[in-house]
């Protein structure tokens, strides 16, 4: 049956969220458009929807043969996804791998310095509070997500991370950090939402040095669509996609 694209819901800072025929299924559409600091940093950058949706597309397919419980369902475009409707817990998980950005300047860490264990946090999605940090406690008093959950979360978590590590090392590329969300499908199954891209990863060229991320935007340090095309061709080569 062919899913027919319905009213536009919602525009984030990244993706434009479309009904369709189907209560039960999404229609994404990535824009061209990167922000950084909660949307306070802005810009229209050509060709930017295309490459976080085959990253993201390949990394979620990846996944899924790994056994992870997604939300991607299939490629309608070369920037536009169905995916499952979910009820979103207001929840990023971030996992930090080696030190960066806030981490390592509020910690005083050396820039990249590896972290064991890893490094689990948690933050309240809320571009209006800048998405302040969150400890177990907060997200069970504030009924963010029941106990069992978090517990599936933090597994879910690490299993991912192992798994795409191992991926990206395979291509050269070190995973720094990355930030999760996810959500409840129509029968209450939690479930890998949102994107995975530089958009919402940090990745270091492991024969460059050469960040291949967002933070080329943030810090104003180059094209970031040099580093998105490397991560692309890198993935689809070894991947076979």
């Amino acid at each position: 049956m062919t899913i027919e694209q319905g009213a536009l819901l919602t525009t984030g800072k990244a993706k434009a969220v479309y009904a369709t025929d189907d209560p039960n299924v999404l229609w994404l559409h990535s824009l061209d458009q990167a922000t950084a600091l909660n949307g306070k940093q802005k810009a229209e950058i050509s060709d930017k929807g295309r490459l976080t949706t085959q990253i993201s597309q390949q990394l979620f397919r990846f996944l899924k043969a790994q056994g992870i419980v997604t939300h991607f369902q299939q490629a309608v475009g070369e920037r536009d996804v169905l995916v499952t409707a979910l009820d979103m817990l207001p929840i990023e998980v971030v996992i930090r791998n080696y030190a960066a950005g806030h981490f390592a300047t509020r910690y005083a860490v050396p820039m990249l310095a590896p972290l064991s264990p890893t490094v689990q946090e948690y933050y309240f999605k809320n571009d209006a509070l800048d998405d302040p940090p969150l400890n177990q406690s907060q997200i069970f008093a504030l009924d963010l997500a029941t106990p069992s959950q978090l517990t599936q979360i933090e597994a879910v978590a690490q299993t991912v991370n192992r798994q795409l590590r191992q991926l990206f090392e395979a291509v050269g590329i070190t995973l720094i950090d990355f930030k999760l969300e996810f959500g409840l499908d129509a029968t209450g199954a939690l479930t890998l939402g949102d994107e995975l891209s530089p958009d919402n990863m940090r990745l270091i060229d492991q024969a460059t040095g050469q960040s291949l991320d967002k933070d080329v935007f943030r810090q104003g340090t180059g094209d970031l669509r040099d580093g998105y095309t490397t991560v692309l061709h890198r993935l689809t080569t070894y991947l076979g996609e």
